[in-house]
């Protein structure tokens, strides 16, 4: 493993369909990882829906974004939830480091045995206080966090039970399941959006307000209540730091 930050390199299984936000997403993950953008390599799964699962084995770490073009509970739809699914199972199975945001927490969840529904009355989009279980004051991430902390969380589909051998991190009043770490593992699963931060927010949500929100006034009252979320965001970088370089 490499001691040099500049030397990383990167596996980005990118779930965006949007030219847009494929920009935008590699930008946010590289901004919070203090990484370049050219240390990452991207595969794109709605460009390239087929992979091996040992594609991973020339890299450093694997980054799984979000999305709001797929369902990892539609694979006869997204074929490349199976491939995606067996990727990250061999990370955990080879100890290759991963860091999973949002849909790649859904999928970590569905590939390590836990199981994931669709519930939009628990849907949460916007800004949300996220609390922490005891294990977390423990963990390499997030012990010197302070609980509760702010975070971006936009969802329709949650987590109702974690794969075995895995510790619940945090949780929120409305989703029970929000970030895991397997056990003796580098492989980190967050519901929550890490990478985004509020101003990365508004410009998102705007966007895709059509998809996730039914009036305007629903938009309004996210874009009134926009906070700095600095402790989820940094997330990303003490993942490199203390998980790539093991760096305290």
């Amino acid at each position: 493993m490499t001691t040099d930050r500049a030397n990383l390199r990167i596996l980005y299984l990118q779930i965006r369909n949007d030219p847009v936000t494929r920009v935008e997403e590699l930008q946010e993950f590289a901004r919070h990882s203090q990484l370049n953008e050219k240390q990452f390599t991207i595969l794109n799964v709605f460009d390239e829906p087929i992979f091996s699962s040992d594609c991973a084995d020339a890299y450093d770490a694997v980054f799984v974004g979000g999305s709001s073009d797929a369902s990892v509970l539609k694979p006869d739809q997204y074929p490349f939830i199976h491939p995606a699914k067996k990727l990250l199972k061999h990370c955990a199975e080879q100890s290759i480091p991963v860091f999973a945001s949002c849909f790649g927490f859904q999928l970590g969840v569905e590939a390590l045995g836990g199981i994931v529904i669709h519930d939009p009355q628990r849907m949460e989009m916007g800004i949300y206080p996220m609390q922490l279980t005891p294990a977390a004051s423990e963990d390499q991430l997030f012990a010197d966090i302070p609980d509760p902390f702010l975070v971006v969380s936009g969802h329709k589909e949650r987590a109702i039970k974690l794969p075995p051998h895995t510790q619940l991190l945090a949780f929120t009043e409305r989703c029970p399941y929000h970030a895991f770490k397997v056990m003796d593992k580098p492989f980190y699963g967050f519901q929550f959006h890490p990478e985004v931060d509020h101003h990365d927010l508004a410009a998102r949500i705007t966007r895709y307000q059509d998809r996730y929100l039914e009036s305007d006034g629903a938009l309004q009252s996210i874009l009134d209540n926009l906070h700095p979320t600095p402790e989820s965001n940094q997330l990303i970088q003490k993942f490199v730091d203390r998980i790539l370089l093991q760096k305290r």
